[in-house]
């Protein structure tokens, strides 16, 4: 059943029901013994002042709602007054009545709405009152005005519980970061907001996480959400419009036939003022800096009395933090000496050229050889990992990484040999594949076609590989398999209408892991093989750049996050079911999937 909001008519009724009744409970602070569990939310009886109450004063405004039994305030972030104030509404509560203060005074000729969803509970069984919004003006007029959305994680298209919507009636970019809104709501268990009476007038339109609870912008803590351009409100608020009514969240027919006129993808901004973070030295050779903002535009990095070419430098994906490796053997300098130029954030806002000296001193002081009969030999060692995941080998072959940079290649010296059931060795080719985002990585991949039942080991003889410390490395193989359990599955799409980049995730039911991925360019096959039993989702994501990640947004550069579409069932459902042993296919036309 639908819980709506006690509409004025009845309030009167309430209250004479309530008086007539008030004798016939002995305790009305504990439950009955012996009988049935109070299972019923409390019940707005009356309300002061009334909704719809116009010329209500600015100073020392209160609000009083009367409920029909004991209650408790059990989330009191969830009174929320629309337009925000600079602090949270405070409460009292009198008896079966909740008291609704302020600290300050309220703005005149202004619509207010005082929201009390998912606050109040009874005192007893702790049944959560489903919610009322109070409307009042401090002028003569109510604004009649409403605006609808959806508020959605950009990397999970997941309705976000509890985001803080707001209208801007100041057009400027930087509204959101210097002052409060002159509307606001908050959003519901399916993301769904409905910003009521409110001025025909044009606006900016945002949602937030707002962890200050400020009811601002805070670009180094709040995620953020924002709609392209400036809207103007066109839907009229009534006491009976689906959108403004308080439904049971488990209501799903009703809770999703609402209109939702905006869709709004929350991600954390990419912060854009350019400047050195974080430096440090690591080691007696290696060292990193990190910076604030992404892409981080670097002229020249230099160290004193360390050849420019005895420097061995690697941005990270994202270009805000640098690794750096000193290859050079001398003795280490108890002090590096790092200077940096590179592009700034002035107090105006503008990249400048800058230079930055700092001095990075050596982990646990000054520099000492140790001496020969305490080192051990694993401290002598090019250390390097070598792996291979059955499920993907046959794509993405090993995977041989190294703690430091090699500078003396022993490739051509690995050798790949396969073993059939009747044990039976036969050398098999392979490829090299250095990893373009980082020099330590290599993937060796298997040349011809993977046999089930075979074993293959790939092995790196001694001292083959040398790292920049003059580290040789030991003796190492490894052995993998294809899998051939019967009860693994298999999901494969056939992609059509590619037009762009694409990154294709296999993903967990919950969405928080990555289990394989994909990046295409053209139409074709994309095989998720040997799949336990279970529920998976697939995501893809409209990679616009090219870099092969998926980019959040950029709020100042008006760039919102790279767009995402999950692979859905008829029912609606984005959770595919793989049961054992199955093998599913599908055609999945993806510039229809990206124009719904």
């Amino acid at each position: 059943m639908n819980r709506k909001a006690i509409i004025p008519a009845l309030a009167v009724l309430y209250v004479l029901t309530a008086v007539m009744f008030q004798n016939s409970c002995a305790n009305t602070t504990q439950a009955p013994s012996g009988g049935k569990k109070d299972t019923i939310p409390p019940v707005i009886v009356n309300i002061n002042p009334l909704p719809g109450a116009v010329n209500v004063p600015t100073h020392k405004t209160s609000i009083r709602f009367y409920f029909d039994e004991y209650i408790v305030v059990k989330n009191p972030k969830n009174i929320f007054l629309s337009p925000p104030m600079a602090k949270a509404p405070k409460y009292k509560i009198k008896g079966k009545s909740l008291l609704v203060y302020f600290d300050s005074d309220l703005d005149s000729n202004t619509t207010y709405t005082l929201d009390i969803s998912d606050a109040i509970a009874d005192n007893r069984e702790s049944n959560m009152y489903p919610g009322y919004s109070l409307v009042f003006s401090t002028g003569s007029q109510i604004d009649s005005m409403v605006v609808t959305g959806t508020v959605r994680d950009c990397n999970t298209l997941q309705p976000i519980n509890g985001a803080t919507v707001m209208l801007y009636k100041d057009l400027s970019d930087s509204a959101v970061l210097k002052t409060t809104p002159n509307a606001a709501v908050k959003t519901d268990k399916w993301g769904f907001f409905a910003i009521r009476n409110v001025a025909n007038t044009p606006y900016r339109l945002y949602a937030i996480v707002d962890d200050m609870g400020n009811n601002k912008y805070d670009a180094e803590s709040d995620k953020i959400a924002f709609y392209d351009t400036i809207i103007t409100p066109t839907m009229v608020a009534r006491d009976d419009l689906p959108e403004l009514l308080k439904y049971d969240m488990e209501d799903t027919v009703h809770c999703r036939a609402r209109k939702s006129e905006y869709e709004l993808y929350m991600f954390r901004d990419e912060y854009s003022k350019q400047s050195v973070k974080n430096r440090e030295r690591t080691g007696d050779r290696t060292a990193f800096v990190s910076f604030m903002a992404p892409d981080a535009k670097i002229d020249s990095l230099w160290i004193r009395n360390i050849p420019q070419n005895k420097l061995i430098m690697q941005f990270n994906p994202t270009r805000d933090s640098l690794l750096i490796w000193v290859n050079d053997r001398r003795r280490p300098l108890d002090t590096l000496h790092l200077f940096v130029d590179y592009l700034k954030t002035d107090t105006t806002g503008a990249l400048v050229p800058s230079t930055e000296h700092f001095r990075l001193a050596r982990p646990g002081g000054k520099y000492r050889r140790p001496a020969a009969s305490t080192l051990k030999h694993d401290d002598t060692l090019c250390k390097l990992k070598l792996t291979a995941e059955p499920s993907n080998v046959e794509r993405k072959g090993f995977s041989l990484t190294f703690d430091y940079p090699i500078i003396k290649e022993g490739f051509d010296k690995m050798t790949l040999t396969s073993i059939n059931p009747r044990q039976q060795k036969k050398s098999v080719q392979f490829t090299v594949e250095p990893d373009s985002l980082d020099l330590r990585h290599y993937s060796i991949k298997i040349a011809e076609k993977m046999q089930v039942g075979y074993d293959y080991i790939l092995k790196l003889p001694h001292r083959e590989f040398r790292d920049m410390n003059g580290y040789y490395n030991d003796s190492t193989e490894f052995k993998v398999a294809l899998p051939k359990d019967d009860n693994l599955s298999l999901m494969q799409f056939n992609l059509q209408n590619v037009k762009c980049r694409y990154i294709v995730d296999l993903l967990t039911e919950k969405m928080d892991k990555v289990l394989d991925s994909y990046s295409v360019t053209a139409d074709g096959p994309v095989t998720f093989p040997y799949l336990k039993a279970g529920k998976y989702c697939i995501r893809l994501t409209q990679d616009l750049n090219g870099n092969g990640r998926v980019d959040t947004g950029n709020l100042m550069a008006h760039r919102q996050p790279e767009k995402v579409k999950f692979y859905t069932l008829r029912d609606g459902n984005n959770v595919i079911t793989i049961k054992e042993g199955t093998e599913m296919e599908q055609n999945l036309d993806v510039e229809k999937l990206f124009e719904k």
